[in-house]
């Protein structure tokens, strides 16, 4: 007879009604240098797709992406990261694919 809680296999079971919470995956949107972007562009495409996203950290940021090659932009929710980085790129910005928080 299998102990209370274990399958006749071994394999530990959940009792119902008990939910184990795992972790929203977090990604990072991040934006890649190129030669065909202006910084006036970049700028535009932060501020407007952004949540909370200023013209002065856009253009920190922009600024970071010629200099050091790229930025993470965003970090956050898969989904709304999967969001953010599909407009980007709609919208002709270089971009990374997603990478895990």
């Amino acid at each position: 007879m299998a102990a209370s809680g274990t399958a006749a296999s071994g394999v530990q079971t959940i009792p119902a009604g008990i939910r184990q919470r795992q972790r929203y995956p977090h990604l990072r949107v991040v934006v890649l240098d190129d030669d065909v972007n202006t910084f006036q562009h970049v700028v535009n495409c932060l501020v407007r797709y952004l949540p909370g996203m200023g013209p002065d950290r856009a253009w920190e940021l922009a600024h970071q992406i010629d200099s050091e090659g790229s930025a993470v932009v965003w970090s956050g929710p898969q989904e709304q990261a999967e969001l953010y980085h599909q407009q980007l790129s709609q919208e002709g910005l270089t971009m990374a694919p997603l990478q895990r928080d």
